[in-house]
């Protein structure tokens, strides 16, 4: 039986443990979006993680998901990046970053005022905090076909960018309603061209981005995250079998890949559905079932040990805790994470967590 505590290999990363960090917003760069000594610091302490997942990471100004976002579209912001790897590397750690575009999941105030990109003119129907406090998102623009090369171009870009860097590999987020995951959603998606309209077609985009990211950087630094049925933020995927039909379209048009990884978010960690897809990739998995529930050390221990996937990703508990492998190994005391703190400027709940004995 496998434990949470044994070494793994995803593609050309090194794993010292299964217990691996989520892409967890933070918020804490500024309008450069570059990061800073606190994110140097952050990320170094929690260097005992398996695998080191940075938050989601802007692509582009327009696809700025949320206020103080870093992005990896600058040299400057490459060069705040290379600092964080480096600092990673020497305290041991393992450490890819999430790249993302938040398509209609934005708002003016955030994104430098301008309109939003999406599948389709549809609006979320939800708020987002924005410079003036929580704001309706509006209907973005829908994106010509002709400019979908461009959205696979400038993930391409972010994915070198990444690896100049330093870092160990890239983790392409196609999750949680941002602008990958609503194509894949009819919610959001309502496109009549070759984009649009059936499983297939709602996949191409995210396929064309993986396979050109795996191309740039190599299939074996390249990962995906994918959260189906997770229905939020207005991206609704609540018929069972287009569901899981678009997801199958996706996993084949690039099964051939070996990427380093497939991240799987879904509530129902046990069930049919995830199962199927674990298989249908047929690679290294990690598994968490949301936010919902915290990912506590039963839950790590039910994927990894029940054979569920091969790592378990964990949130809260790692801001909290940044040496939480130890204390999990040890059965030490927890700290509580303080969700007051969590999208807050400054050192506050963000480096000041302490260490188990400190």
């Amino acid at each position: 039986m496998t434990t949470l505590f044994e070494p793994a290999q995803a593609g050309s990363l090194t794993l010292k443990n299964r217990i691996t960090m989520a892409a967890l917003t933070r918020s804490r760069a500024g309008l450069d979006g570059v990061p800073s000594d606190l994110h140097v610091e952050y990320y170094t302490q929690r260097a005992s993680a398996g695998l080191i997942v940075t938050e989601g990471t802007r692509t582009s100004h327009v696809g700025q998901a949320f206020l103080g976002q870093p992005g990896i579209h600058t040299q400057d912001q490459i060069a705040g990046w290379r600092r964080v790897a480096d600092s990673v590397h020497s305290a041991g750690g393992t450490i890819v970053m999430q790249i993302m575009h938040g398509g209609r999941l934005t708002l003016p105030t955030i994104n430098k005022g301008e309109q939003a990109e999406a599948p389709s003119a549809i609006a979320p129907g939800v708020t987002l905090h924005g410079a003036n406090g929580r704001e309706d998102v509006p209907t973005p623009r829908a994106l010509d076909s002709d400019e979908l090369p461009r959205i696979v171009e400038e993930f391409v870009t972010a994915a070198r960018n990444t690896i100049e860097a330093g870092m160990d590999g890239v983790e392409i987020h196609g999750a949680n309603g941002y602008l990958l995951h609503e194509f894949l959603a009819p919610s959001a998606n309502q496109r009549t061209d070759s984009y649009g309209g059936s499983p297939e077609n709602r996949a191409r985009l995210v396929i064309e981005v993986v396979r050109a990211v795996a191309d740039a950087i190599g299939a074996d630094r390249t990962a995906l995250r994918i959260s189906p049925e997770h229905n939020v933020q207005g991206n609704i995927e609540d018929n069972r079998a287009e569901t899981l039909a678009t997801y199958d379209a996706l996993l084949a048009g690039i099964s051939d890949l070996d990427l380093a990884y497939l991240s799987i978010l879904h509530a129902d960690i046990e069930g049919d559905f995830v199962a199927h897809l674990r298989q249908a990739f047929g690679g290294f998995t990690l598994l968490n079932s949301g936010f919902a529930e915290v990912t506590d050390r039963a839950e790590a221990e039910r994927i990894v040990e029940g054979n569920l996937a091969d790592a378990a990703v964990v949130g809260r508990l790692l801001i909290s805790n940044p040496d939480l492998v130890r204390r999990w190994q040890a059965n030490l005391e927890l700290t509580a994470p303080d969700m007051a703190t969590f999208y807050t400027p400054g050192a506050q709940g963000y480096t000041d967590y302490p260490f188990a004995g400190s």
